[in-house]
Order: C-alpha cells, then structure tokens, then sequence
C-alpha cells in the first residue's frame, strides 16, 4: 500500500445493466457491477490505495455480488448493510458511449443519515471523496453534503466529481446552488466538459472556468474532455495535454472512474496529498499527473465495461 493516507469513498453502488447488440445482431443485456463512487473505490485499490467503502450495500442477491467483488480487490466495507433492494442503471451504447435510465428509488444505497455516515469513517481516515447520483437530491443528498463539509471541517481533504446524470437530478437549481457549496469544503475537483456545461449553462468554457476558480476552496482543478484529452488548472499552472495513447476503444464505461482514482493515487503516491493536507504540485507534476490518468482512462477503455487498470498495468503503459 502507498503511505499513511487512508481513502474513503461514498457515493452509488448498483447494477448496470448494459444492452447491447450481440455478434449475431441480437440485442442482449449484461449486468456489471458499478457506480462512479464503486468503481473509484475499486480502481484506487487496484492501484495499492488503502480504500475504504462508506456506502450501504444491500443484502440482496445484487448486493452480494457488489459486496464479494469489493472484498476480492481489497477494499474495506465499513458501512452497515441492509436488506433493500439494489440500485439498478439500465446502459444502452451507442458507438461506446453510454446513457442511463436508473432504478434508484428506496434502494439500499440511498439508506444513509448523518448519523450512519459519520459512524462508517473509519478513525484513521485521511481522504474523502464523495460524488455523483450522492448529491442528486433527497435527504441522503442532504446527509452526504453535510457529512462532507463536516469531514472537511474536521481536517480531512475531500474530492468531489459531480458526475452528473441530469435525469436523476431532482431539482437543477438545487443541485447546482448545493454544488457550489461543496466547491468550499473541496481540495480536488475532477469534472467532465459536459459537467461544466451543465452547471454553468450559457458560458464559454474559459468563462465557466473563471467563475468555478471563483467559489472553489479547491488546489487542484481537473477537466476531462473524452477524446480530447483533458486539462489541469491550479493557483500557478494551467496544463492541457491530449489523449496520447493510440489503444482501440471498445466502450467508456468508468472512464471517468478510473481518472479520478488515478489522480488520488499519484498525489498520494507523490506525497502531495498527505494527511490533513495537500502541497501545491508543480508544471512537471501535472504533465505527469494527466499523461497517467489519461493512460489509465484509455487503457480501462480498451476493455468492456468498468474495469481499471492496476498500478503495474499502468506503469507498463507509461513506459511504452
């Protein structure tokens, strides 16, 4: 495991439900296991993180399976299960790129308070970070933000990625005036080009950077772009970097996942995030810090579903 830091993840764990057409022409559907926050928790183990899970799982058939798999890659489960049911996302692809219907209403993952949350933070716990369908709206969005903002308070840092999945979002103006204070209580944002239209619609990127830069407490701001690769901006440096990997892309399931995950594994691993801190890295360390997240993206890309590389794996890729 790298050093001392500690990662908790909350966030969604469920089921999608991929359809698909078969080599025959068919359509057919594959469950994977999955969730933005899953999948980090997932890919920062993979790539030697001590992680741990924060999130109720339930204790159906679905739940075993999210539950085994977290157990297999060696992240702690240090929540309370339940015996709702499971969060279902049905996937449709449409030249790799996926959009999703949800089955999310009184299921497991959504069972959470205050008072659960901060029961789950294991006491050594360093790092958290909380996003997506966590903070789409409901009392367990309300739970979620106040428990972040209270870990932040406490000396933890945090990361957010917003991840948003507008169909699910209860309220738009809601989400993006709650979005803008968890940007007070946040160290390391990672959000999408189409996260950043979303909720600042109507502005030109630069324009819609500026006014996060603005409100955000945030070190480290990191944009991704898909096929264009992605970009950094700190208090010092603005880094752009294009995709530079020629690998055959199958699907971008966890793409994003696995990006975020890879951005906290290099700065723990290059001791710029540390407990109850983070250092401001340098030009040289953001090349690096992007060139493996987007060697990690493309490589989880090069494979169906969500399924991110290891620290090794990645490491080999860097060296091609």
């Amino acid at each position: 495991m790298l050093h001392k830091c500690h990662v908790i993840v909350g966030g969604e764990n469920l089921i999608d439900r991929v359809q698909k057409k078969s080599i025959k022409g068919n359509s057919e559907s594959v469950d994977s296991l999955g969730g933005s926050p899953y999948n980090v928790a997932v890919a920062l183990a993979r790539q030697k993180v001590k992680t741990s899970y924060i999130t109720p799982i339930s204790l159906d058939s679905y739940g075993i399976k999210l539950a085994y798999n977290l157990n297999q890659e060696g992240v702690k489960i240090a929540s309370k299960r339940n015996y709702k049911p499971t969060t279902m996302a049905i996937v449709s692809l449409n030249d790799g790129i996926p959009s999703y219907a949800f089955q999310r209403k009184n299921t497991a993952e959504r069972l959470v308070t205050t008072s659960s949350i901060k029961a789950s933070i294991p006491a050594d716990a360093t790092h958290l970070h909380v996003g997506s369908l966590a903070f789409a709206g409901g009392s367990d969005a309300d739970a979620w933000e106040f428990s972040f903002h209270e870990a932040f308070n406490n000396g933890l840092t945090t990361s957010l990625d917003p991840n948003i999945r507008e169909t699910l979002i209860e309220n738009s103006d809601t989400f993006r005036e709650r979005f803008k204070r968890l940007l007070k209580s946040t160290n390391i944002l990672k959000l999408s080009n189409e996260d950043l239209s979303w909720i600042y619609p109507g502005r030109t990127q630069q324009n819609a950077i500026n006014q996060l830069q603005s409100q955000t407490s945030a070190e480290l701001i990191v944009l991704t772009k898909g096929a264009e690769g992605a970009e950094c901006w700190t208090s010092e440096f603005h880094v752009v970097m294009p995709n530079h990997k020629n690998i055959k892309m199958l699907d971008t399931i966890g793409a994003g996942d696995t990006f975020m995950a890879t951005m906290l594994a290099f700065c723990i691993s290059s001791k710029l995030l540390l407990p109850g801190s983070i250092k401001a890295p340098d030009e040289n360390q953001i090349n690096c810090l992007l060139k493996r997240c987007i060697t990690a993206a493309l490589l989880n890309c090069s494979k169906i579903g969500c399924d991110p590389p290891t620290h090794e794996a990645i490491n080999n890729a860097d060296e091609e």
